[in-house]
């Protein structure tokens, strides 16, 4: 019983199955178009969530990570305040272990709670397989998954 509910929270917060190898596309400062109903519509990649790197590296993230950002535009109430979010599309090509590439046309983040759940209701747009795969809320949220 233990091991199921503890396999449960890990889907929730995205820490379920294999993590494949993908080009990051989104370094600290980058910014992204909210994918999702919150009244956030422009975002600013503040850290990535988890990232162990290198002395004066800058942090990068690709589809499904869990980053840091900040609202730059959008509702009164929204603006300047700092939020967790999902990565779900990016603009920089990536390969599959099927041999292909994806590239969506623009970089673009989900807000989410600390404990894995989504703030909107809705998602925007296509989102990335890898991202849906990891984060199953999403992928029930979602119209389009490539």
């Amino acid at each position: 019983m233990a091991a199921k509910a503890k396999q449960r929270g890990l889907s929730v917060k995205g820490g379920m199955g294999q993590r494949l190898k993908i080009s990051k596309g989104l370094s600290c400062g980058s910014t992204l178009k909210c994918a999702d109903n919150t009244g956030a519509r422009e975002l600013r990649l503040v850290q990535v969530t988890g990232y162990k790197g290198r002395l004066r590296r800058v942090p990068s993230a690709a589809v499904g990570d869990m980053v840091v950002v900040s609202v730059r535009k959008g509702t009164p109430d929204m603006r300047k305040k700092i939020f967790q979010a999902v990565l779900v599309r990016q603009r920089r090509p990536f390969h599959r272990a099927e041999g292909i590439w994806i590239q969506f046309e623009d970089n673009a983040a989900v807000l989410m709670t600390p404990e894995g759940e989504m703030k909107g209701s809705e998602v925007r747009g296509p989102i990335a397989r890898e991202a849906a795969e990891r984060w199953p809320r999403i992928a029930s949220a979602a119209s389009i998954i490539i």
